[in-house]
C-alpha cells in the first residue's frame, strides 16, 4: 500500500516566515542584492519629497530591475507578477510586490542613473558567472579560478572549480566596455517590453556563455 505525504495548503505557519530561509545560501539572487547594498544611491534617494505614502526604496526596485535583467525578464509587469510567483524575486523584492506602474516610472525617472549603475552591477555579476570574480573584486592579478557551474542553476560557482582561465584588465576593459552597450541596449528593450506584449528577449547569462565561448 502507498504512503503519501498529506496536501495541506491550510495551516498557517506556527512561526512568521523568513523569506531569507527560502534561497539557497550561495544563490545568485543574494548576490544580486549584495551588489545592489554597496551602490551609492543617493543621487536616487535625495531626489524623493515627502509624500502621504511610502515610497519603495530606490534599492529595492533597482534590485528588481537587475536581477529580472540578468535573468531575461524585461517588462514590468513580468517583474511584477515574478515578485509573487518566484522565490528569488520574492527575496529581491524582500516579498514586497511593486506594481507594474512602479516599476515602469522608476526606470523612466531614473534612466541615466541606471544605466551608470547598471554597470557596476552586472561587472561583479557577471564575472562571478564566470569564475572570476573574488568576493567583492574582480580578480585581475592573473590567479586562474575559472568555475565549473552552470551559470543558469542561478548558483554562485565555486572559484576553485578549474584550472585553466585568468581575468587580465585588458579583458575585464572588454567585459566592461560590452556591457556598457548591452546596457544601452537593454534599457529600450524593456521600453519595448512594457508598450507590447512581446518575448522578453536576451539574456544576460546565455549572452556571457557566447561571449566567454567566442
Amino acid at each position: 500500500m502507498n504512503s503519501f505525504r498529506p496536501i495541506d495548503r491550510d495551516t498557517g505557519f506556527l512561526m512568521p516566515p523568513s523569506v531569507d530561509e527560502w534561497l539557497p545560501e550561495r544563490h545568485l539572487a543574494r548576490f544580486v542584492v549584495e551588489v545592489v547594498a554597496g551602490l551609492d544611491l543617493r543621487a536616487m534617494t535625495g531626489s524623493y519629497r515627502g509624500s502621504c505614502e511610502a515610497a519603495y526604496h530606490p534599492r529595492l526596485l533597482l534590485g528588481i530591475l537587475v536581477y529580472g535583467y540578468v535573468t531575461g525578464v524585461f517588462s514590468s509587469r513580468k517583474l511584477e507578477r515574478a515578485s509573487y510567483d518566484s522565490v528569488a524575486f520574492r527575496f529581491v523584492a524582500a516579498n514586497d510586490h511593486p506594481n507594474h506602474d512602479t516599476i515602469a516610472v522608476f526606470r523612466r525617472r531614473f534612466l541615466p542613473q541606471i544605466e551608470a549603475l547598471f554597470v557596476q552591477v552586472l561587472v561583479p555579476v557577471l564575472a562571478r558567472e564566470m569564475g572570476v570574480l573574488k568576493l567583492g573584486t574582480v580578480a585581475l592579478d592573473g590567479t586562474k579560478i575559472h568555475a565549473g557551474a552552470c551559470p543558469r542553476a542561478g548558483l554562485w560557482p565555486d572559484p576553485w572549480a578549474s584550472r585553466h582561465s585568468a581575468l587580465s584588465y585588458e579583458h575585464a576593459g572588454k567585459i566592461e566596455a560590452q556591457l556598457k552597450a548591452d546596457v544601452a541596449d537593454l534599457m529600450p528593450r524593456a521600453e519595448a517590453a512594457d508598450q507590447a506584449d512581446t518575448p522578453d528577449g536576451m539574456s544576460i547569462p546565455d549572452e556571457l556563455a557566447r561571449r566567454e565561448e567566442r
